[in-house]
């Protein structure tokens, strides 16, 4: 059955139910039937084309952080379906992403200080497939409240496949961290781990001129890094990451090392690896959890052990101009896509993606 749904006076044709993965609890998910959402003023309704599955999706569904049910899934991109009352500037058929977290930018204390991810607006979630609001992308399509649609939908040109536009999200929190960073072009930077992340923390790194060197344990992976003209690789199951990287710089160490694999056991290698007064980056740490840190190491080798956390309204017109005019010649993120799946086998995509091989990078799933 379907039903006829106007918005603006103008009609869309949108089915009464779709399909969706949603977290009934701890690693459990299950594809099934729920109603569209029903949009309000100022919000739209977006039919989802593709969306990435993320690590901290991964962390949730299996951790149980989050009550069920939820549908979960923010790394999205797809095209305006229906468009409620007072929406200006959108329309039906329109290709856009949307960001599910977007800060006040009215002027709180931690606005002022760009922090932007500890805003109170930027925790609540602006786009939904039901149920708490979680971001909503394993489904076919999603409601976008009328914040996100104010201030963090993003129009997609005709030329770029939404594969591409789906890492807009991600490329804004990478931007962010290597926009913190503050690199020098004399500097030397060591990126741990070549996931899909890592390679995008090191290419944006490389942008700045720094010298940057990449750690990972599978030769697939540094194959798939030096598509992005990262050309330092370090075989972390055969060589010593901080003995390479001292003989880059003669002796000193990394200016700079990211972590960007979860886990607290790469820490405090990265720490040995970065000279006196060195910086320290966590990007991927998102879990509470206790870890042993030399304190000398902070205080007198005067190194700096930082962090990096969601994206930044600072940065979103840089990183997505960033994403929408690299493809296809000069940042083709499609490449890092390694694999596929239907929404139907969301389950399965899923349990691939949590368990990564050397030759998967992205996982997406295609409603």
């Amino acid at each position: 059955m379907e039903r006829v749904k106007p918005y603006n006076s103008s009609s869309h044709v949108v089915p009464a139910t779709m399909r969706a993965a949603i977290y009934r609890g701890v690693n459990d998910v299950r594809v099934e039937s729920v109603p569209v959402p029903t949009i309000g003023p100022g919000e739209v309704l977006v039919r989802i084309h593709s969306c990435g599955i993320c690590g901290t999706d991964l962390k949730k569904i299996h951790s149980g952080s989050h009550s069920a049910p939820r549908i979960f899934g923010h790394e999205m991109a797809g095209t305006i379906a229906a468009v409620g009352d007072k929406v200006s500037g959108w329309r039906v058929g329109d290709r856009v992403m949307a960001f599910h977290h977007i800060p006040c930018g009215k002027g709180c204390y931690y606005c002022r200080k760009k922090t932007f991810s500890q805003c109170e607006s930027y925790k609540r979630v602006g786009c939904t497939a039901g149920f708490e609001p979680a971001g909503g992308g394993f489904a076919e399509y999603i409601r976008v409240m009328d914040w996100i649609v104010e201030r963090g939908l993003v129009r997609i040109p005709d030329h770029v496949p939404f594969e591409q536009a789906l890492w807009i999200e991600p490329v804004n929190t990478c931007y962010k961290a290597i926009h913190n960073l503050r690199l020098a072009a004399d500097e030397t930077v060591l990126v741990i781990g070549q996931g899909p992340i890592g390679i995008l923390l090191a290419a944006l790194a490389r942008q700045t001129g720094a010298t940057v060197l990449t750690s990972d344990l599978y030769a697939s992976r540094h194959e798939a890094a030096a598509q992005f003209d990262l050309h330092h690789p370090i075989y972390a199951d055969k060589q010593d990451p901080s003995a390479i990287v001292k003989e880059h710089t003669e002796g000193r160490g990394a200016d700079v090392a990211i972590v960007a694999v979860g886990g607290n056991a790469l820490i405090r290698p990265a720490m040995d690896a970065v000279r006196f007064g060195g910086r320290v980056l966590l990007f991927a740490a998102t879990q509470h959890s206790e870890v042993v840190i030399d304190p000398a190491a902070i205080c007198m080798d005067e190194k700096s052990l930082i962090g990096s956390y969601s994206s930044s309204a600072d940065v979103l017109q840089q990183a997505s101009q960033l994403v929408l005019d690299g493809y296809p010649d000069r940042f083709d993120l499609t490449r890092l896509i390694s694999h596929t799946f239907p929404l139907e086998q969301a389950a399965e995509a899923i349990a691939f993606a949590s368990e990564p091989k050397p030759d998967s990078m992205k996982v997406v799933i295609q409603p």
